[in-house]
């Protein structure tokens, strides 16, 4: 599912390089983390969230084929 992530978010920016998913896994729970360059977060967040969620019901309905419950947080460093 990063793999997914990583191309559907590289598709949507113009610096391809600044893009970074990290992946925890806990459990049967994993968190995508993704960063982009702060000029690109507009455009992955999109207006009021549409993107962000579009990606995270993608994820949702692969995840839920797999039983497990995945968590994907945009620009958020832990």
């Amino acid at each position: 599912m990063k793999d997914i992530v990583e191309y559907i978010v590289k598709c949507l920016v113009k610096d391809k390089d600044s893009v970074s998913v990290r992946q925890n896994e806990e459990n049967d729970e994993i968190v995508l983390h993704v960063s982009v360059a702060d000029d690109d977060m507009g455009r992955v967040i999109g207006r009021k969230g549409k993107i962000a969620s579009s990606i995270r019901a993608i994820i949702k309905s692969i995840s839920s084929r797999e039983n497990k419950k995945v968590f994907v947080k945009f620009g958020e460093n832990e």
